[in-house]
């Protein structure tokens, strides 16, 4: 049995994990060291989340923002976490019981797509926070997944997005083009959280530069999120599409950043 760890986040008291063993070197270790995984980030979902609000969480991993996000909107507000990975998932749902949050969080045992279907999910052997819907170079175990439309999914189940976290290591342009749709339709931006890797959206179908001008599609300005100086750089999306396209212009350059999409509170 895989251990339990204390979060400690400032200002959220009494949350808890249970993480992977040691074969996840990477988002698990982490958590099992230092209490918290991706400081800034945390702390900025903290600010932005408030009581009713909702929080849609792709790539959720084993619940790390699904539960603070819980905490963060409480009763009145809703979380809805996407999960394909089988080992991920059911840490996912043990994490929920974990801190009597289920009743807020809908954990939803699939990946988002442009398209519903059905797909490969490819295992890191040593990362739990890096399995991914396409081959890659490297061989990977893999196995069936579950694919849904965003839009499609939340219609109807959602009146408002407020936050919106995607990190799917690749995946992000056919997650955000199955969204938008909706996104539109509810009128108001939320704020989103989006890794940028162009080598991993190109090795599954897509681009950067296509994922930065699909986000510049909804009018809001863009953020480089630093990690280093824990602060928010504006960017024009013309300066993050070419940075892009130098990560390309390397073979093998695996760069990658964080940014958000919104003017933050």
């Amino acid at each position: 049995m895989t251990a339990v760890v204390p979060l400690r986040i400032p200002g959220v008291p009494r949350l808890r994990l249970r993480v992977h063993g040691e074969r996840d070197h990477t988002i698990s270790r982490r958590i099992s060291e230092e209490g918290v995984w991706e400081p800034y980030e945390t702390s900025l979902l903290a600010s932005f989340l408030q009581p009713g609000a909702v929080f849609v969480d792709v790539g959720a991993n084993i619940g790390y923002f699904s539960v603070l996000a819980a905490r963060l909107v409480g009763d009145s507000g809703a979380v809805f976490a996407f999960e394909p990975g089988r080992d991920n998932f059911a840490l996912l749902r043990y994490n929920l019981a974990l801190n009597d949050c289920g009743h807020i969080v809908t954990a939803v045992e699939a990946g988002l797509a442009l398209a519903a279907g059905r797909g490969q999910l490819y295992l890191s052997a040593d990362n739990a926070g890096d399995h991914q819907i396409f081959a890659g170079g490297a061989a990977r175990s893999h196995h069936a997944i579950q694919l849904l439309n965003g839009s499609d999914y939340l219609r109807g189940r959602v009146a408002r997005v407020d936050v919106l976290k995607v990190d799917v290591q690749g995946a992000e342009y056919a997650v955000m083009a199955g969204l938008l749709p909706l996104l539109r339709e509810l009128g108001r931006a939320p704020l989103i959280l989006i890794e940028l890797t162009p080598l991993s959206l190109r090795q599954a179908g897509s681009s950067g530069r296509e994922l930065v001008e699909l986000l510049a599609t909804l009018g809001q300005p863009l953020h480089i999120i630093d990690h280093i100086e824990h602060r928010l750089a504006a960017c024009p999306a013309a300066e993050l599409a070419r940075w892009c396209d130098d990560v390309d212009a390397v073979s093998g350059d695996a760069g990658f950043m964080n940014i958000l999409v919104g003017s933050p509170p």
